[in-house]
């Protein structure tokens, strides 16, 4: 029962489509575990929410073959949403896309085409997604967004020689909120329960389950002792975890407690004092939505500067940013953030900085070599100290230095997936 969710493209309508089926195999007495193909925090959250089970990332571009097949095994069925369109990866030739993964786990592929511009035209689509790549199998399509009873008819006379799983009429009503950065956080949805119940219903209603569950290919999983683990970077961790800091990758987290380490987790934005520890990480997630909050919430930053005299402080991204001496939102406003390294950044004049990246570094809690991935908004307007890390991008184009270093303090933008290779 084992699959994969792809799409010709972004925006056909894969994770409302994803949501949908995992709620109603729940529903139906028959859950499945989720993962979500590449660097994404947003959409396991729903993914979790739906299913009831904990999501996680994979990524071929990061993560090595046996790395992947270790974190996909498990007694549960897994449905694995993919990311962009179903070849699209990173440059120069698309590694990294959701296709490696199916070749990876050899899990066959269920297509979610948005059809609401096509009609037999869609049988050539799909002919050319079948037979592009001899070793993906296009287990069937989902037709999505369709118009009318007669355009369904349309389209699966023209599809004959190809299995509809289902044909899903358009419903504004199921729109996930965005921003700039993707979708709104599952924590956010002013009304979760009830989307993901609709979108459930409209699952049962129009997808062929049954025929899903037939799908029923088994993850291989790899030799015993072959995944590679990541060593804690220290014995006892702080983890800010709240709305404006969820962006820490669980396959990190696992691996750590795995080995030992005591994870503690506090929140900045309910002005919890940081709590004791080896290192305090502040990962990413959205703190431009709540720098005002930040800036006078004094219990947090007080004894995050306390800290630093003696405590290793890592930000990532957003955690960065706080770590800086100010944030300037998006509309101009400036606010104070912990101004434990000498940085200032801005959502005023957004500039996409988005990729892949090889990062090295030969001090702070993440020396060595890593797969990390940059997808962020904010400018930088000042950035003075010790650089953090070495850059390059996912071809091994040189970047400039990325992030600061100052005493045990260090940051930068780029989010950490697993140790390169």
């Amino acid at each position: 029962m084992s699959f994969i969710i792809a799409a010709p493209a972004s925006g056909s309508g894969k994770t409302t489509v994803t949501l949908g089926i995992l709620r109603a195999f729940k529903n139906s007495g028959t859950p499945h575990r989720a993962a979500k193909s590449g660097p994404d925090y947003i959409d396991p959250r729903f993914h979790a929410h739906a299913s009831g089970q904990d999501c996680f990332n994979l990524d071929a571009w990061a993560m090595t073959p046996e790395r992947i097949q270790g974190l996909s095994a498990g007694a549960l069925p897994l449905i694995i949403e993919g990311a962009m369109g179903l070849f699209d990866g990173a440059p120069p030739d698309g590694r990294g896309a959701t296709a490696d993964l199916a070749k990876i786990l050899k899990l066959p592929v269920v297509l979610v085409v948005d059809a609401s511009r096509q009609a037999q035209s869609i049988a050539a689509l799909l002919h050319g997604f079948a037979t592009y790549d001899p070793k993906i199998e296009i287990a069937g399509v989902i037709l999505n967004k369709v118009g009318s009873a007669r355009h369904e008819k349309i389209l699966r006379r023209a599809l004959q020689h190809y299995p509809v799983l289902g044909a899903i009429p358009r419903h504004a009503s199921l729109q996930v909120p965005s921003r700039h950065l993707g979708l709104v956080q599952a924590m956010e949805h002013p009304d979760l329960e009830a989307y993901l119940t609709q979108a459930a219903h409209l699952i049962t209603a129009h997808v062929d389950l049954d025929a899903l569950s037939g799908l029923s290919v088994t993850a291989p999983t790899p030799p015993s002792g072959s995944q590679q683990r990541l060593t804690p970077p220290a014995q006892s961790i702080a983890i800010a975890q709240d709305a404006s800091f969820a962006f820490a990758y669980p396959h990190l987290l696992n691996d750590w407690q795995d080995a030992g380490a005591t994870l503690q987790l506090f929140s900045p934005l309910n002005d919890d004092p940081v709590p004791k520890a080896d290192l305090i990480y502040l990962p990413g997630g959205y703190p431009e939505l709540y720098a005002a909050q930040i800036s006078t919430n004094s219990c947090f930053l007080d004894s995050l500067s306390s800290a630093a005299e003696g405590t290793d402080i890592y930000g990532e991204c957003g955690g960065y940013m706080v770590l800086g001496e100010h944030l300037i939102d998006a509309d101009g406003n400036r606010h104070q953030m912990a101004g434990l390294l000498d940085l200032e950044t801005s959502f005023a004049t957004r500039k996409l900085h988005l990729g892949y990246r090889h990062v090295q570094a030969t001090h702070g809690p993440f020396a060595g070599n890593w797969a990390a991935h940059e997808f962020h908004y904010a400018t930088t307007l000042r950035a003075t100290g010790e650089t953090l890390f070495q850059a390059q991008d996912a071809e091994g184009t040189q970047l400039p230095a990325m992030g600061l270093r100052k005493g045990r303090v260090s940051g930068s933008f780029a989010h950490i997936i697993d140790r390169a290779q």
